[in-house]
């Protein structure tokens, strides 16, 4: 038997080890990002553009097949955070991205 206290779950009626749901309540908070295949993104991740996209403010275009590194999740399940060369601040749908 361990010594973790438990907790009563008002959402499931049930007793549960306090460590279990606090990792419940922190996976209610979290965003699943997907790309455009339905891999899960994750921070950090590299990713391919599967289609040319135009850059608003920027005057350029991506190309298909454009590796983008270190991305970083918004909390928007339909959002990235990236950087390349020449564009500040750009942000991509997660619909025109691939995990590599």
């Amino acid at each position: 038997m361990s010594d973790e206290d438990y907790v009563y779950d008002e959402d499931s009626g049930e007793w549960l080890p306090a460590s279990e749901l606090a990792a419940k309540r922190a996976a209610e908070g979290t965003v699943e990002v997907r790309d455009a295949v339905g891999n899960l993104l994750a921070d950090g991740d590299q990713v391919t553009l599967i289609k040319d996209l135009e850059v608003k403010g920027a005057g350029q275009t991506l190309k298909r097949g454009t590796l983008i590194k270190s991305i970083r999740l918004t909390g928007d399940a339909q959002e990235i955070d990236c950087r390349f060369d020449g564009i500040k601040g750009l942000v991509l749908r997660a619909e025109f991205v691939r995990k590599r």
